[in-house]
């Protein structure tokens, strides 16, 4: 084996220890605790900060904002809101002029197709209403694991699960919370860890901490709250001096 190839390899057995310290649950569990106490300390009552005025703006908001910010989600949604509000109006957008308002947002002619697919559904099947459940509301286009449960938090006050988005996902790993990629599995992993009474404070809190605190940017975290919690996680991020 050439001394290049062997280095290679080295270099990727010391990233693959700093990412995985094999904890255990207990030790999991305990850290999930601590985490989970400067959340409620921090964020006592974390909200999403899509803006929306009627349950069905809210339900289109949370599929705009797949793989896009929220500020970019409320700066398209802030007009449109004034044409749009019911499941009704939605179902009778005009697909192409409805496209076209949303053209600013990431992925949005499959987000239009999904957005006014879900608002026909809800129109047709629920009577205009917003389900109240996750299996009703992953029948809609658009609407997987994660956005129902984001969408029965925010509107119903109903927690059944723990919503993983990409700030939830980094963070989770970031902390050794979970040795998944796949956002439901991590969801499985951090509600097996976390008490259901406070699941509430999970999704919100990450992705608040995570945009204001420690963001996707490579930098050095060493001096953030929760990595003095747990500083192996200093490690696990790409310093940048």
């Amino acid at each position: 084996m050439s001394p290049v190839r062997n280095a290679s390899r080295k270099l990727a057995r010391t990233r693959r220890v700093l990412v995985s310290n094999g904890a255990s649950r207990t030790e999991r569990v305990a850290r999930a605790k601590s985490i989970l106490a400067y959340l409620k300390q921090t964020y006592p009552a974390p909200k999403s900060e899509l803006v929306a005025d009627t349950p069905m703006q809210f339900v289109a908001s949370v599929i705009l904002s797949a793989q896009c910010t929220d500020k970019t989600v409320n700066r398209v949604t802030e007009k449109l809101w004034k044409k749009y509000k019911s499941a009704r109006d939605f179902a009778r957008a005009n697909p192409a002029t409805f496209t076209k308002e949303i053209s600013s947002v990431t992925f949005f002619r499959n987000k239009a197709r999904a957005i006014i697919g879900a608002a026909k559904m809800i129109q047709e099947k629920f009577g205009g209403r917003v389900p109240t459940t996750e299996a009703e509301l992953t029948q809609l286009p658009g609407v997987g694991y994660k956005t129902a449960h984001v969408i029965l938090g925010e509107l119903h006050d109903v927690w059944e699960g723990i919503a993983t988005d990409t700030h939830v996902k980094r963070l989770a790993k970031r902390f050794d919370l979970t040795d998944n990629n796949n956002p439901t599995k991590i969801s499985k992993d951090l509600e097996a860890l976390i008490p259901k009474k406070d699941w509430k404070y999970v999704n919100n809190g990450l992705v608040l901490y995570g945009r204001y605190v420690c963001s996707a940017r490579p930098h050095d975290c060493a001096e953030h709250p929760l990595t003095k919690l747990y500083p192996p996680a200093a490690l696990r991020w790409p310093k940048t001096g």
